[in-house]
């Protein structure tokens, strides 16, 4: 195993120990070894620099799953910059949030890409943020003389590392949280990861998520460590990529349950020829499992199933599985707690509990954030003891396994993203046709959840519809992912004296049979 103090002492250490390996292979056939990803960083590094970026530069970006998106990480890592990658789902509302809460100097988007324009959003942003200019590239970096660079940023121990990386999280909140990370924090994140799923150079991992989202960085350190490479997709779509990463040999086969179920599919439309002959392993998180599809991956298409775990963008992978837990843990839990993590949970008095009761998780460990980008939200995410308020219902069994009840924050997890209820509400609250609303998450077999809109209509005879719903979010706005995928008209939405809509009333109208 190698190891560096910072991401890129790190890359620099890999390239030196296995400079040939295979880094990353992407479905064009394009491929990056160790030395090449250092040496195409470098000369990406230097052509940012001529744009002005240096250590400390606040830099946006929002990229596919390019192999120029991970030399994109590299090179700025290279800088020092700090770096704030965004998921490609992210449109001009939160886009220009983001770049102006964290005084971003660059912002780096493609083209049109997915029948989108990124690089019109771009400039309508920059045109909002005072001092922010714009990269439109298309599987290009600019590009210098890496002689021309300065040194590297010095490496120092773990604790006096400057952050290195912004994350954006909606939660319970209608603005996104910048959640704040150094390369230790999200490399012990990393190292946890790899350490369960017993990675090494022979591992091919399926890059099928958005590489934006804070797991991108975790697999990319986790395999500058370990070795074994990165099976980068440009975007999931099963008739294309699952053949692909068949030919590619994937052994680490990720990374949500709709993607596990698009695997299976696949798997039984070829019966009697293995899908994956060489995977080991289903990693997963972000999105509840249901437990047979553990047993169906294992038994139908290999491996030893889904092995998932637990986390927030505030404390990532904090537990886990392991590829050598039995079924009945792989299929019902998250894991135990992985390396340096301590958990403790409370009741709603908070006092703590013992196992099998369910409480509130709250966690501390290396891979902690240091803090929001708005500092004012620091003191609320933290309890006295200086463990993380995660918000999330679980139970932790006498064998130290983490299960996942339920949910204090009032959000909805979307295909492993989170919704913010609030945001969507105070939205819909500012329709003509809207005289109250309530928007709750309902169980959904491919999604994990689904967002559900239970409105009062201000007129009962000219109620809101679903296509003015969600063309109006649209026309907010409003990221298509978070758009209701239900709409539920009501006399009136249930609140109690405090004016507090009860919601778990709205569940269990509507839940059965959603």
């Amino acid at each position: 195993m190698v190891q560096g103090r910072t991401l890129w002492e790190l890359v620099e250490k890999r390239a030196a120990e296995t400079p040939d390996a295979l880094f990353a292979k992407d479905e064009d056939g394009r491929t990056l070894t160790f030395a090449g990803y250092q040496q195409a960083a470098e000369r990406a590094a230097a052509g940012l620099a001529g744009m002005g970026v240096g250590e400390g530069t606040p830099v946006s970006w929002e990229l596919p799953n390019w192999l120029e998106s991970l030399v994109l990480i590299g090179a700025l890592s290279r800088l020092g910059a700090i770096q704030n990658p965004m998921l490609h789902i992210y449109r001009q509302r939160e886009v220009t949030f983001m770049t102006h809460q964290t005084g971003a100097r660059l912002l780096v988007v493609p083209p049109v890409w997915k029948g989108f324009d990124y690089g019109a959003m771009g400039h309508e942003v920059a045109s909002e943020v005072d001092g922010l200019e714009v990269l439109v590239i298309d599987k290009s970096l600019p590009e210098g003389e890496p002689s021309s660079l300065p040194p590297p940023p010095a490496a120092v121990e773990a604790d006096e590392l400057p952050i290195r990386w912004r994350y954006y999280s909606s939660g319970t909140t209608a603005d996104p949280k910048g959640i704040q990370h150094t390369d230790a924090t999200v490399a012990a994140a990393a190292r946890a990861m790899a350490d369960v799923l017993e990675m090494s150079p022979e591992d091919r991992a399926a890059l099928v998520f958005p590489c934006t989202h804070i797991a991108g960085a975790i697999f990319l350190i986790s395999t500058m460590e370990r070795g074994g490479a990165l099976l980068a997709v440009e975007a999931f779509d099963p008739p294309t990529t699952i053949p692909w990463l068949a030919q590619e040999d994937v052994t680490l086969a990720g990374s949500v349950t709709p993607m596990h179920m698009a695997y299976l599919a696949a798997q039984r439309a070829q019966p009697g020829t293995p899908l994956f002959p060489k995977v080991r392993a289903f990693n997963g998180g972000g999105a509840p499992k249901p437990p047979q599809l553990h047993y169906d991956l294992k038994d139908e298409v290999g491996g030893v199933g889904i092995v998932s775990g637990y986390g927030l963008t505030e404390c990532p992978i904090l537990t886990m599985n392991t590829v050598h837990d039995p079924d009945e843990k792989l299929a019902e839990t998250e894991g135990r707690v992985t390396a340096g993590v301590t958990i403790r949970l409370v009741d709603l008095d908070g006092r703590e509990v013992g196992p099998n009761e369910e409480g509130e998780i709250r966690v501390i460990g290396p891979q902690l954030f240091k803090g929001y980008v708005d500092s004012s939200l620091d003191a609320e995410a933290l309890d006295e003891k200086g463990f993380l308020k995660t918000g999330d219902l679980g139970k932790v069994d006498d064998d130290g396994y983490v299960t996942i009840t339920g949910r204090v924050k009032d959000i909805i997890i979307r295909k492993g993203e989170n919704i913010s209820a609030k945001e969507v509400e105070d939205l819909l609250y500012t329709h003509p046709k809207v005289a109250d609303v309530g928007v709750i998450g309902l169980p959904d077999p491919e999604r994990g959840e689904m967002a559900c809109a239970v409105v009062a209509p201000a007129d009962a005879g000219d109620p809101l519809t679903f296509e003015e719903m969600t063309g109006f979010l649209k026309e907010q706005g409003l990221m298509v992912q978070k758009i209701p995928e239900r709409l539920e008209i009501v006399d009136a939405v249930p609140r109690n004296p405090t004016g507090k809509i009860l919601k778990h009333q709205l569940r269990d109208s509507y839940g059965k049979g959603a």
